[in-house]
């Protein structure tokens, strides 16, 4: 008799991708366990969760554990941070680690101390005998000993048992942040720093005519200027030189415009006609023959182009060294370094080798914001400054018209429903450009600078990836709910008029305002509560639990008619396989709109850091406050006209709604990442609000007061 040969244990992808234990973790003969991740602080408070499960994993106490910042000569390659899979991913790859590290040092600490494995305890590092001798991580510390691959045969620990995951644990950033300290990528000063400023083209069809660079190179300060085809540079010693050569060179620049853009006022329009790839992403049907149609209905629903929004922008600072050979050295706060290193040795004709790229903090980053773009410009500059750093920063207006936007996109909704509204059959179509123009994803060098250097190529979109993994204009858009039918179409558009990127949630924003609105509509047609009618579609448990956590936390059924409030619930599980969101609003409706409660119920599995979720959960719900009620890109013919905080508003913080988040137990899951849950349904939540209290249903957004007297009827 033969018995089956034991089957390979599952890996993290990030794990499988560097199986090295020594690449992921050392342990020092100071005290101090070095963690490295290939996943980047964005603000989102990650390391501080990875640094809990190295901890828990290893029983040493959290203040040993030191996170390193990510960096393309030391760290794992993760590929992009992105997707709220942080956790998931490197999370789960650094468990693994640990846990083999641990049973390494308990093996070396038996056979030093002469006693058997399980007779030992491990106590914030120290490996304790029955008879008080003892030996520690520091006291074995050797590198040989995790210059192994990782098996996965390794049993981690059980939540049960856990001590350190799934407390509250305060963030290992925010002591620097809140004292000012030095930290961010502006901060930077290396010894012989330049600064360097960049002058765009006035409009997106421009280009350069002539350029007089003697008035600005006679000025006392500036080191060079630096032209490439449309792309214009100046280094100076000084940051205000700079900036004044930046101006100079801007008023003796002479541009060739033409306009490029769509009618803005009639956005929608453009967004359905422009040529177009059509795909099915997805379809079902599984309806009864028998089953009559009683009604059918359609909607179509709209958002604009909005941006990233960051209150610092974009900076980077790059060192071009070329004593043994040229290399290139960047600080910047992009989300993918490692894709960065390779796109950037493409474009300079340097091999990977010749690039290095660390990240260091910026300003909160909710996608693919101009980080890479900076970086490029840092390097370009450097490149005419062998051996002096320069320092590039972003000024606001090209923070605001130059990084990618989140793209434009129009959605129809139509079902068929039974006689008591039940939902027979859904249809959900969008158009819009792609979601994803990264570096690394597209065919061509996808950064601004090198889009306009002599001979670049225009940027494109990457096409659509399957939404089994995830999707970028579908997300969401597959229903999580029970219907016997449904049919998912996009429609990508092959013109890309403005710049569009990875923007928090990607389309899911969208799909599920749409899908989360129309269920609303349905629901008032059939006359049924929207609660009622969204748990009569789902059969998932855990849906369900979070929708009616949600409802029961905020008093869904208990309020008075009000002439001036309204409540509305939106849901969606995030990407169909993360974590489950339900969310219910309280507007108050008078001259504008305001949001005045949100309460959310969320079921992101295992929570590693409590605190740390709601606080993510929590400003994923008061940024699609602000896409919801204010954000627009602005644009005429020619170039975006949305360039500071009067032409672009975001939502102040006398507007912020009182947010109150419920995470519901783990139960044994797995940790899903929560980082972008909320954004979908907040935003059909603050809209059903408004058409219960107004009686108006608003499909395009914002939910100005200028939309709002547009889908009035007449």
């Amino acid at each position: 008799m033969t018995t089956a040969p034991e089957s390979a244990p599952v890996l993290s992808p990030s794990l499988t991708a560097n199986p090295l234990l020594l690449d992921w973790l050392r342990v020092l003969p100071a005290g101090v366990v070095e963690v490295r991740s290939g996943k980047v602080e964005l603000g989102q408070g990650v390391l501080t969760a990875l640094a809990q499960v190295a901890a828990e994993e290893l029983d040493v106490d959290v203040a040993r554990v030191r996170m390193t910042a990510a960096a393309t000569d030391t760290s794992p390659d993760e590929g992009y941070t992105a997707g709220s899979l942080s956790v998931q991913t490197s999370g789960a790859a650094i468990r693994t680690v640990c846990a083999e590290a641990r049973a390494v040092y308990l093996a070396a600490a038996a056979d030093k101390l002469a006693v058997p494995e399980e007779a030992l305890t491990v106590r914030d590092g120290d490996f304790v005998a029955p008879d008080g001798r003892y030996t520690s991580y520091w006291e074995l510390a050797d590198d040989t000993l995790l210059d192994r691959a990782a098996t996965g045969r390794v049993p981690v620990k059980s939540p049960s048992s856990y001590r350190v995951v799934g407390t509250d644990l305060p963030r290992t950033d925010l002591r620097d942040k809140l004292t000012g300290q030095p930290r961010f990528v502006h901060d930077l000063a290396p010894e012989g720093l330049r600064y360097g400023r960049i002058v765009r083209p006035p409009s997106r069809g421009a280009t350069l005519a002539a350029l007089d660079t003697a008035p600005t190179l006679a000025m006392p300060g500036v080191v060079t200027v630096v032209r490439d085809g449309d792309f214009v540079g100046v280094v100076a010693e000084r940051e205000e030189v700079a900036l004044r050569a930046a101006d100079r060179l801007r008023a003796d620049a002479t541009w060739h415009e033409r306009p490029t853009l769509p009618d803005e006022d009639d956005l929608p329009a453009f967004l359905t006609s422009a040529p177009a790839e059509t795909a099915v992403l997805a379809e079902k049907d599984e309806r009864l023959p028998d089953t009559a149609v009683a009604r059918s209905m359609e909607a179509s629903y709209h958002r604009p182009y909005i941006s990233h929004g960051s209150i610092g922008p974009s900076s980077a600072t790059a060192l071009v060294t070329d004593r043994d050979g040229v290399r290139l050295e960047v600080w910047t706060h992009s989300q993918g370094i490692f894709v960065l290193r390779r796109v950037l040795a493409r474009a300079l004709d340097l091999g990977e080798d010749q690039v290095t790229v660390r990240h260091t903090e910026g300003a909160g980053c909710y996608g693919h914001n101009g980080a890479d773009d900076a970086a490029m410009d840092a390097a370009l500059l450097a490149l005419a400054v062998p051996n002096n750093p320069v320092q590039v920063v972003w000024s606001r207006q090209d923070e605001l018209t130059w990084a990618p936007f989140g793209p434009g996109a129009v959605v129809r909704m139509a079902a068929d429903v039974d006689a008591d509204g039940g939902v027979l059959s859904w249809r959900h179509e969008i158009w819009g450009n792609g979601h994803i123009s990264r570096p690394g994803f597209t065919d061509t060098i996808a950064l601004l600078a090198a889009s306009h250097r002599s001979g670049g190529g225009e940027i494109r979109t990457a096409p659509e990836p399957p939404w089994q993994r995830g999707g970028a204009a579908g997300r969401n858009a597959v229903p999580g709910y029970d219907f016997p039918a449904y049919q998912v179409v996009n429609n990508h558009l092959t013109t890309m008029p403005l710049r569009t990127s990875s923007l928090r949630s990607l389309g899911a924003f969208l799909n599920v305002f749409a899908a989360e609105s129309f269920m609303d509509e349905l629901a008032e047609a059939a006359g049924r509560d929207p609660v009622e009618f969204r748990l009569a579609h789902l059969s998932d448990p855990r849906a369900r639990a979070v929708v009616e956590a949600a409802a029961r936390r905020a008093g869904w059924g208990q309020w008075a008619p009000s002439e001036t409030i309204g409540h509305g619930i939106g849901y969606a599980r995030y990407k169909g396989t993360s974590a489950y969101c339900a969310v219910v609003a309280e507007v108050e409706a008078i001259n504008d709109v305001r949001v005045r409660r949100l309460t959310l119920a969320v079921d992101g599995g295992l929570i590693i850091n409590p605190d740390g979720a709601a606080n993510q959960i929590e400003g994923g719900a008061i940024q699609a406050t602000s896409w919801t009620l204010k954000e627009r890109v602005r644009f005429d013919r020619l170039t975006v006209t949305s360039e500071d905080w009067e032409s672009y508003p975001i939502l102040r913080f006398s507007e912020v709604p009182a947010v109150d988040v419920e995470l519901m137990p783990g139960d044994g899951n797995p940790a899903l990442g929560v980082g972008e849950t909320a954004q979908g349904p907040t935003a059909a939540a603050i809209a059903n609000a408004v058409n219960d209290v107004l009686g108006v249903r608003v499909r395009s957004l914002p939910l100005t007061q200028e939309q709002i007297v547009a889908a009035m009827p007449d």
